[in-house]
């Protein structure tokens, strides 16, 4: 997405910074966002003309200032921006995925104006593309759990609705401090909860490094008693603002997500988001006196202030690529935090997959541990319950077949988007995105011109181009005759020569084109047509299906992934199976379809649900979790290793075993 004016992109000129704290020699990821922001930094002794660098109001921040004094230069100050991490940094040492560069004073000290308090009090905030960024980032916030630091589970259970949420604080924090307050402010605050709420309980939510052992904060087991409790596991504050009936704070950054989810806080300290008429300030910033809706102040505080960095493509970004990353590092963590035992995985792919998997805790392959969830290859046996595991539909540069590895897993705990005879975790996302935000339909659709403009596809081989003879294009796409989305979702039609036969009967004069499948072509997989040519009018072997799909006019096929990528690109779509893709009204189905899809989804929302929401990407390059964003950049880029000669020839030993089913496909 285009940043908007105001938004921090690459400088385009370095300006020299001095800095006299180690951090910013020793952390990788601070040296490189400055460097994109247009910082140099230097050893040395700075001139009037240079900055200095000052983490906040750390230990070390005096230095800093003392050099500035003395030598006239202006100060930067330095710190992490509001989406950060899994865990605190002085929990996990991760590093930030944004910071603020602020030329005046640290966001939170409330002595002088800083460069977010200046953005609140002088900025239009007026452009109504960037409130409804606001809106929309918002939500997904709220949608995905994403808080400063987002390694916790969603899934917890919050304490019964009606309580006062207290929000505790480290001991001494640089906010607290910064605001005059100290442990008689948090006395006082426990103490208002209770009074102007009378009768409901009251829960004192820990701070993650509080909980994690690292500090002490204001709050522990001496307060609890009949009313109140402490709050220590690790639950999503957007749960818990739900079921509070009111929230106080000091300073804590939850008080600023509280105002997102519908509260007015109660603040007892003097943090940047007080004193714009969102709060209930029991010590007010006298020249704060700008009245601001939500928006405004998200946007201030989350497009205009900070500097976001991507850390798969190494460049600064929006806001909203930062979500993306952000999104699908939490969800790799929240899903494989625990473990996994993985079974019915060939010893090739078994890299791979602790690559996508095993970033939290190696997998344990075809062993079972009691205190963890597991997961079977595709249609393979293995214990009850099992998360189902196949490739995803934007895969590899390359051929499954052929051994490469892939870009794109899904995970299915209720059974797999090739088998309509169940329901599967993909039906109810495409059901549930039958209604999409403003967001979520930009970004599907965003996605669905970038895919058509790169040339996107499953596989991304580099193939022929044909001259196609005029008329009305109809492509039959070949598949693998044993393929399990044939054998479970195909019924009356299930082998290619059928296929070919019913679409020229239906379509005796139109332009018939056949493209065997890639895995077929190649002589590992079942499913060869020799005699295609007598029934089709064109046999385009070795095609480059992206580039044949922008030249035809409809696509016939049995469950093809082919039918879903026609789609992308506006084809009539008929379909003789049950694909997933079948069913929600943006198809001619001939098949049998499940009863229970009855949604009817936009083309945005068919989208979103099969690209965005149900897998899961990993950046072959970063060996990161990406967005599907990133996978389709490195995708079109070639940017990814290809496996080596051992890799093919074992493919081609593979091929003397084209029926097993539980390949790559």
């Amino acid at each position: 997405m285009t940043p908007q004016a105001g938004e921090k992109t690459a400088g385009n000129s370095s300006r020299r910074l001095f800095a006299f704290n180690g951090g910013f020699y020793t952390q990788r990821r601070l040296r490189r966002i400055l460097s994109l922001a247009g910082y140099d930094i230097r050893l040395g002794r700075p001139k009037a003309e240079d900055l200095v660098a000052v983490w906040g109001q750390s230990p070390t921040a005096h230095r800093g200032k003392a050099i500035a004094a003395k030598t006239g230069a202006c100060l930067l100050y330095v710190e992490d921006a509001f989406l950060r991490s899994l865990h605190p940094g002085r929990v996990a040492r991760e590093a930030p995925l944004g910071l603020f560069l602020d030329t005046k004073a640290p966001h939170f000290d409330p002595s002088r104006p800083s460069d977010i308090e200046t953005l609140l009090a002088t900025h239009p905030l007026d452009d109504t593309a960037l409130l409804n960024r606001a809106r929309g980032a918002i939500e997904r916030l709220r949608e995905a759990h994403l808080t400063k630091y987002a390694g916790l589970d969603p899934t917890l259970p919050p304490p019964p609705p009606g309580y006062v949420l207290v929000i505790d604080q480290t001991r001494g924090d640089a906010s607290v401090t910064a605001s005059g307050a100290d442990h008689a402010r948090f006395r006082e605050m426990l103490v208002m909860a209770q009074e102007e709420h009378p009768g409901c309980p009251v829960v004192i939510k820990t701070h993650p490094e509080t909980t994690a052992g690292q500090r002490s904060g204001y709050f522990g087991p001496e307060d609890v008693n009949d009313r109140i409790s402490v709050c220590t596991e690790s639950l999503s504050p957007w749960v818990l603002f739900e079921g509070a009936v009111g929230v106080y704070t000091v300073s804590s950054q939850m008080g600023f997500e509280a105002i997102f989810a519908g509260h007015r806080p109660r603040i007892f300290g003097q943090p940047f988001y007080a004193g714009w008429g969102l709060t209930t300030d029991e010590f007010p910033v006298a020249r704060r006196q700008r009245q601001l809706t939500r928006a405004q102040l998200f946007s201030a505080a989350m497009f205009l202030y900070p500097t976001w960095y991507d850390p798969c493509r190494d460049q600064l970004c929006t806001l909203e690529e930062t979500i993306n990353q952000f999104e699908a590092q939490t969800r790799a963590w929240r899903e494989d935090r625990r473990g996994w035992n993985a079974h019915g995985m060939r010893l090739w792919k078994r890299k791979p997959l602790q690559k996508f998997f095993g970033s939290v805790k190696p997998l344990r392959f075809d062993r079972t541990a009691p205190d963890r969830p597991s997961m079977v290859w595709a249609s393979k046996p293995g214990p009850e319950a099992s998360v189902r595991v196949e490739d995803g539909f934007v895969r590899s540069r390359g051929l499954g077949a052929e051994l490469v590895p892939p870009l794109s897993l899904v995970c299915d705990d209720l059974g797999i988007y090739y088998d309509p005879q169940q329901p599967s975790r993909l039906e109810r996302l495409i059901a549930a995105r039958e209604n999409l935000r403003p967001d979520q339909t930009l970004r599907a659709e965003a996605l669905v011109r970038r895919i058509c403009k790169m040339g996107i596809s499953k596989y991304n081989l580099d193939g022929d181009r044909f001259d196609l003879m005029p008329g009305h294009r109809i492509l039959v796409p070949g598949q693998v005759e044993d393929d399990a989305s044939i054998l479970t979702g195909a019924d009356t039609i299930r082998t290619n020569r059928a296929l070919l036969l019913a679409a020229r009967q239906a379509n005796p004069n139109a332009v018939l084109i056949y493209k065997p499948h890639p895995d077929v072509e190649a002589g590992l997989r079942a499913g060869a047509l020799p005699d295609a040519g007598d029934i089709a009018d064109m046999v385009v072997r070795h095609a480059d299906m992206a580039t044949l799909l922008q030249d035809v006019d409809e696509v016939w096929t049995m469950t093809s992934l082919t039918g879903f990528e026609a789609l992308l690109r506006g084809c009539r779509v008929v379909t003789f199976g049950a694909p997933f893709y079948a069913g929600w009204g943006l198809t001619d189905d001939l098949g049998t379809i499940p009863a229970r899809r009855m949604a009817r989804p936009t083309l945005a929302g068919l989208v979103h649900a099969t690209l965005i929401d149900y897998p899961r990407y990993f950046d072959p390059v970063s060996n990161q979790p990406c967005p599907v964003e990133t996978a389709i950049e490195r995708l079109a880029n070639g940017d990814i290793p290809h496996p080596g000669t051992f890799n093919r020839l074992l493919s081609k030993l593979q091929g003397q075993f084209a029926s097993f089913q539980g390949m790559w496909r």
